[in-house]
């Protein structure tokens, strides 16, 4: 069977994920898709290119999963309009969407694993950590909220809570939710206390 680009990129994301960037030398990736190095250099400089690549598809995976749930795609500077238009009902969908997407999707799931390991390694990937795990989110919920606010999709209570605040209110539940299934708890039943959080959320704070 031809080897593919996609079978490198998954074989190294794997191996990254199991050992960190740093244990993992092209040899080990080639042996584990069955390939010579020279094979695999066919489609890949070096082990650098096959790690940026992996965080290129991250990213359009990312893009594809806003797109789908009629969100923002891009930063709120790039696409204020799509901040403006997004309405709480889909960000709701979209919070349950994505602990499906970062517990089930395999590719998510393993570059997830990577980079929490990887923050560790340099100020680069912890930054990197931040933008697609925490911070970055939060800015971006915080985005949406005030637009929201602004156009009184929100109530009172949300105003006087503020918007930062307000995200991390929102968010925190889905992060914790994800540190839970990997501990082992079941995927349904988060999914499902979820869903009750976010229900309570819109009772409590949409106009």
């Amino acid at each position: 069977m031809k080897t593919t680009k996609e079978d490198i990129l998954f074989s190294s994301l794997k191996l990254f994920a199991e050992r960190g960037f740093e244990a993992v030398s092209t040899s080990m990736i080639a042996s584990e898709i069955g390939i010579t190095k020279g094979a695999l250099y066919r489609h890949f400089e070096n082990k650098q290119a096959i790690f940026d690549e992996i965080i290129q598809r991250m990213f359009e995976l990312d893009e594809k999963q806003a797109n789908e749930n009629h969100v923002p795609a891009k930063k709120y500077e790039d696409d204020k309009e799509a901040y403006q238009n997004t309405v709480l009902k889909d960000l709701c969908v979209f919070q349950i969407e994505q602990f499906i997407f970062w517990t089930e999707n395999e590719f998510a799931r393993l570059f997830r694993r990577m980079i929490t390991i990887e923050q560790y390694r340099s100020k680069e990937m912890r930054k990197l950590y931040q933008d697609v795990i925490c911070l970055g989110s939060v800015r971006y919920i915080e985005d949406l909220f005030k637009e929201m606010i602004k156009n009184r999709q929100l109530n009172e209570d949300a105003d006087s809570i503020g918007p930062f605040n307000l995200a991390i209110l929102f968010f925190a539940p889905l992060q914790l939710s994800v540190q839970l299934y990997d501990g082992g708890a079941d995927s349904r039943e988060l999914k499902e206390n979820l869903r009750i959080i976010t229900k309570d959320f819109v009772r409590k704070f949409m106009n």
